[in-house]
């Protein structure tokens, strides 16, 4: 009776263990495999899942989050002889967990390796200029190689970012000196650009100048000429006026005819920067009844005016 009592008792803990070993957790995130006598057989998603004890058994357990890896530094040879030091990061995330486990071994590190030598490989085949101006184009070319090479593994690569490019001290002060030139030049050529517009703005503003001036003196010249015409006409209607009163026998006109010409010659005189005093014989009543002549001519016309008008 005793030994019946132990029997039901072992077969009660060896139900209780058998159950306990098939009862299997997988925390979310996470992907299990299950191998039966060495060999998979499926996959364990998160949650409660049950397996046959001791038949089966648990592979591998596999990450399913996307996860970020640091590649170290590595010195890289450029198209053009450079040599710099170059960092990055790898971002990615397993799809497949029955192939991430069984078609790679050490996936964390074959992507790693993969991701270097990539590095090598594309940044090798660039200048140095382009490796410092075209990030997101290095970028992009490691993303599709590396992508490409671990999809077989069950794994896709989200990112792969370029954090540092160090050149050499020597080509980074090289470099400095030809931007500090570079720059020079560009000032050289906008202050020399500047001198050429406040040239060509000078000319131009002497030029309009000028053409103003001309147009300033040919107004004046007209207006003299105008002026100097009309002068003319007064005076041959003044000379014709004499002419008629002379002809008609008027001793007035001449005595202001010959007066007229004497005070010129008199007013010519007195202007000449050569003299400072003049002595000469002077007489008035000449002078005096030139202008009494004036005034009788003038009486002469005015009464003419209205002889015409009445």
């Amino acid at each position: 009776m005793f030994g019946f009592q132990e029997l039901v008792i072992l077969i009660l803990v060896l139900a209780v263990a058998l159950v306990i070993m098939g009862v299997k957790s997988v925390p979310q995130g996470m992907e299990f495999t299950v191998e039966r006598f060495g060999r998979y057989t499926r996959t364990l998603r998160p949650g409660l899942n049950l397996i046959t004890p001791v038949i089966d058994r648990i592979g591998a357990k596999l990450n399913m989050m996307e996860r970020v890896m640091d590649v170290p530094s590595q010195e890289v040879i450029t198209r053009d002889n450079a040599m710099v030091t170059v960092d990055g990061v790898v971002f990615f995330q397993v799809l497949d967990a029955a192939k991430a486990a069984y078609e790679v071994s050490q996936l964390e590190l074959a992507i790693l390796n993969l991701t270097m030598t990539n590095v090598r490989t594309v940044m090798g085949s660039m200048d140095l200029d382009e490796l410092l101006s075209q990030r997101d184009k290095i970028n992009a070319q490691l993303l599709h190689v590396v992508d490409d090479a671990t999809t077989p593994w069950g794994v896709k690569v989200t990112r792969i970012e370029i954090k540092d490019i160090t050149p050499p001290r020597d080509l980074v002060d090289a470099m400095a000196r030809q931007m500090k030139a570079e720059r020079e030049k560009r000032a050289n050529i906008l202050e020399a650009e500047g001198f050429r517009q406040a040239e060509i703005l000078k000319a131009e503003g002497e030029k309009q100048s000028a053409i103003l001036d001309a147009e300033g003196k040919r107004q004046s010249a007209f207006l003299e000429a105008e002026a100097r015409e009309r002068l003319a006409q007064a005076e041959a209607k003044a000379t014709d006026m004499v002419s008629q009163a002379i002809a008609q026998g008027d001793i007035n006109a001449v005595n202001y005819f010959v007066a007229s010409k004497y005070i010129e010659a008199l007013q010519s005189i007195a202007m000449s920067p050569n003299e400072k005093l003049v002595l000469m014989p002077l007489e008035a009543s000449s002078v005096i009844g030139a202008l009494g002549g004036i005034t009788e001519l003038a009486k002469d016309a005015l009464d003419r005016q209205k002889g015409a008008r009445a």
